[in-house]
């Protein structure tokens, strides 16, 4: 029998995506399944500025959070490491960018 890892917010939602907002900030949306997965996603205690910051490299003072209830999503913007398609840009419809999030593996307190 496999081993099975934590339990991630990837696991909690139906889906987590990330794209631009413009060439120079990044969007990234959790849209969780159901109201307890939501309740963990909007847990500023597990998922805040801080985290974001340090999944991302970011300014944790640059990054913006959404929370909204009514439709069970934590959407999250910062801005983009390098302008969309400069040189070093590596993804630049920033399709892959929610992978680290999606991975965050949820506390067990939660």
């Amino acid at each position: 029998m496999a081993e099975t890892g934590p339990t991630t917010l990837g696991d909690l939602a139906f889906e987590v995506r990330s794209k631009n907002a413009g060439p120079f900030w990044i969007t990234m949306e959790l849209f969780m399944r159901d109201a307890e997965g939501y309740g963990i996603a909007a847990d500023a205690a597990f998922l805040n500025e801080r985290t974001v910051a340090e999944l991302y490299g970011v300014d944790e003072t640059r990054i913006q959070m959404f929370r909204i209830p009514s439709l069970n999503v934590v959407k999250i913007s910062f801005p983009r490491p390098v302008g969309q398609g400069s040189l070093r840009d590596r993804d630049i419809h920033s399709g892959q960018q929610h992978v680290p999030l999606a991975m965050l593996p949820v506390p067990t307190a939660c």
